[in-house]
């Protein structure tokens, strides 16, 4: 047959194909406007969202299934690798020791040999560090950061999700067990600021249940401290008192130095938070502030 003759038979069996290509049927055919293979030609557009938009939520569904057994893993390790043991409690003492002008850090210390005393305290109520004095080698022990303590709730190691923090209101130190899934801050404990004193540091009690134990890894003591609770967090959390009404001050002044003050509103400013009465928790920046409702009366 003349090649001729062909290339027309051909060409004319391609033209007879596209025609009779039925609506919503995919063809393998060449796309001649663009030079490329139509393999979605004649694909219902429809059907071509739905597949984009599969595709887009792919990414999130993987990085779901990735890290949720990641977050779940972290939360078992803390309830299983580790234990925990009491402690004899007069080897240690809590403390806050100041820094700069207004702010606190939280360390603990331990007395491991009889003399000379890593500690002592002061006639106007604040603790001298006399082991800043000597080699406490042997004879001293610190504790001073998130590496060294963190929290424990019933069985739950909480060092990931929890921490500790201090926070002064007036001239009272408060120890304060914070976390991004509390609705309120836990009070942990709490020492008198007799005055303010570089130098000295500030004794912390403990609230009524809480204790320092130390972590335990397959038996062995570590040297790391709980500050612990046999409660669950919906034991604790139920028996948090509400914040009361203690005017603007409250809420927008420095928590840390307890000045309790207007700050940043030009010709405001609130009564200072050292004459209010007791209470158990400190407003947090960035957190809803509970407000007083007043009933209306005519």
């Amino acid at each position: 047959m003349p090649a001729k003759t062909l290339a027309s038979a051909l060409g004319r069996i391609d033209s007879s194909t596209r025609r009779h290509t039925p609506a919503g049927t995919g063809s393998f055919t060449d796309d001649r406007r663009s030079g490329g293979p139509a393999l979605m030609e004649g694909f219902p557009r429809a059907a071509l969202a739905r597949c984009r938009r599969g595709l887009r939520v792919l990414p999130l569904l993987a990085t779901l299934l990735f890290t949720l057994p990641l977050a779940q893993g972290r939360r078992a390790l803390g309830e299983s690798l580790f234990t925990a043991q009491s402690v004899e409690s007069s080897r240690f003492i809590v403390l806050g020791r100041p820094v700069g002008d207004d702010d606190w850090t939280l360390l603990v210390l331990e007395q491991l040999a009889p003399a000379p005393r890593c500690w002592t305290a002061r006639p106007d109520g604040l603790v001298d560090p006399s082991l800043n004095r000597f080699n406490f080698t042997g004879i001293c022990n610190r504790y001073i950061d998130s590496n060294g303590y963190s929290l424990r709730v019933g069985d739950q190691d909480l060092a990931t999700s929890h921490h500790l923090r201090l926070v002064q209101v007036g001239s009272e130190l408060r120890l304060l067990a914070a976390g991004e899934t509390l609705p309120v801050e836990l009070p942990v404990g709490r020492g008198s600021v007799p005055l303010r004193d570089r130098d000295g540091f500030v004794e912390l009690r403990l609230e009524p249940g809480w204790t320092l134990q130390r972590r335990v890894y397959q038996g062995r003591g570590l040297s790391h401290l709980y500050f612990a609770n046999p409660e669950g967090l919906p034991a604790l959390l139920a028996r948090v008192r509400p914040l009361p009404v203690a005017g603007p001050g409250a809420a927008f002044g420095d928590p840390a130095s307890g000045r309790g003050r207007l700050s940043g509103l030009p010709g405001l400013s609130g009564p200072s938070l050292a004459g209010l009465p007791d209470r158990t928790l400190v407003a947090v920046p960035g957190r809803p502030i509970p407000l007083q409702v007043i009933p209306f009366r005519e």
